[in-house]
């Protein structure tokens, strides 16, 4: 590596306290607002959105397939929060009035006869109102396609909590048929699943009015065409409900979940697990899908002794004799590396280390602490059968394994090396080693955290 460039490293102490206060949280909640109002005088708008900041806005969209409850959903939940309630057929009423010779039929129940473009200017226009600015918003059934959803996010819609109803589609078709619906107030109710008991509004009650069954098929095919899309780009703030369970569970589920406040976290994951239990390959998963940092502690050693520093000829001491490097120089070479900008911006994947309950103490008293930790567990077997029957190629690198991955040819198979290392002997000692030094990794308390941090994880 050039000693003359030197890795952008932000300090440690500046990451921890901008995800222990929710800076990067403000941050994009900033840039998100500023992107939909425009502002023409930004100071003055970005002091009154942090004096805003205290107060928890709701930003909610209520997604799901037809007749799965949404509006209904969305009108109690609006209504509780204080929030605007905004519709496909209100974002289009309010178009209609703006335009009088306008030719879009306001009775359409989908997003997607609109072009992309269109749905989301009509939303950042009816977000920019003063009402969706001070009380908040409740979006029902927008964004429709994973298209949509991501003009949405580039156009600075960012939610702050993401609901999708689900339930079988013969519910789903029942509950289309008993659909009942108030004239005067626009209430929907059910004939079964929702009922009214008051008797004056009950005899009101007509029949809803709504998609034909050849309409209601396609809108629910659609919908399941883009549900994994959708999925996909609310990951993060996203929480799945069935619906099919009475309407004050699905509701309080529903409310629970949108007074959660969420921070956004800068991901700093720990992998642990014997040999063999594929910490790498998992490391290597979530660092393409998610962009965080894949750090294995073995081959940034590795890196360290090929730079010819000062700090890698001390470690190449060690390696050379087969010796663990010293707890202090490793945990020196990780704090380097975590405090580098890709790291403390897009988060890691930490796996190799800590070995043992001291290295293991040793990072959680640096400035680099993880926040989620991961036991990948395997029984000893089955862990020797992984290490021991693989092998590498020296011509290509690509690794092979005798049950899970032959090599494709005899040519290939001739040439493949064992690693000293993958010996039954050696893999059994490691092994050995593993279990007697990070039992203790994983006492109970350690458990508990590990499942308190998923509950609070969407």
């Amino acid at each position: 590596m050039d000693e003359t460039v030197k890795p952008l490293r932000i300090p440690p102490q500046m990451s921890v306290y901008a995800d222990g206060h929710g800076v990067f949280h403000l941050a994009q909640s900033m840039v998100s607002s500023l992107v939909i109002d425009q502002p023409d005088d930004v100071i003055s708008y970005l002091i009154s959105l942090l004096r805003r900041s205290s107060v928890d806005i709701p930003r909610i969209m209520l997604l799901g397939p037809p007749a799965v409850g949404k509006h209904t959903v969305a009108k109690q939940l609006s209504a509780e929060l204080r929030a605007v309630h905004v519709t496909m057929e209100s974002l289009l009423q309010d178009q209609s009035e703006a335009r009088q010779n306008t030719h879009t039929h306001t009775h359409t129940h989908t997003t997607t006869e609109l072009p992309v473009e269109l749905l989301v200017r009509l939303i950042q226009q009816r977000l920019k109102d003063v009402d969706c600015f001070n009380r908040g918003w409740v979006l029902e059934g927008i964004p429709q396609t994973h298209l949509q959803a991501l003009s949405l996010q580039q156009a600075g819609v960012v939610p702050e909590h993401v609901v999708m109803l689900e339930a079988p589609d013969d519910v789903l078709l029942e509950r289309r048929e008993g659909r009942l619906v108030d004239p005067l107030t626009g209430d929907v109710y059910h004939q079964i699943f929702i009922r009214q008991v008051d008797d004056v509004v009950a005899r009101r009650l007509e029949k809803g009015r709504g998609l034909s069954d050849r309409q209601h098929l396609a809108a629910l095919q659609r919908f399941r065409c883009e549900v994994t899309g959708l999925r996909s780009a609310y990951q993060h703030v996203l929480k799945i409900v069935n619906s099919d369970q009475p309407h004050v569970d699905v509701y309080q589920q529903v409310l629970a979940f949108v007074r959660t406040r969420h921070r956004a976290r800068t991901p700093r994951i720990l992998l642990l697990g014997p040999p063999g239990s594929g910490k790498s390959l998992q490391a290597r998963l979530l660092s393409e899908k998610y962009k965080m940092v894949d750090v294995s502690c073995d081959q940034l050693l590795l890196s360290v002794v090929a730079d010819g520093s000062s700090l890698g000829k001390k470690i190449q001491l060690y390696l050379d004799d087969g010796r663990p490097g010293p707890d202090d120089l490793v945990l020196q070479v990780l704090e380097q590396r975590l405090s580098q900008v890709d790291c403390s911006c897009r988060g890691w994947i930490l796996h190799g280390f800590p070995r043992d309950l001291q290295q293991a103490r040793s990072l959680q008293e640096s400035q680099h602490q993880p926040n989620r930790v991961y036991f990948l567990e395997l029984t000893d077997d089955v862990c020797v059968e992984r290490l021991t029957l693989r092998a590498t190629d020296p011509l290509s690198g690509e690794r092979f394994h005798t049950v899970t991955r032959p090599a494709p040819n005899s040519q290939v198979q001739n040439r493949l090396k064992t690693r000293p290392e993958d010996s039954t002997h050696s893999v059994t000692y490691t092994l050995s080693h593993y279990r007697t030094h990070t039992a203790v990794l994983q006492d109970p308390h350690s458990v508990f955290e590990a499942l308190e941090s998923r509950l609070n994880t969407v």
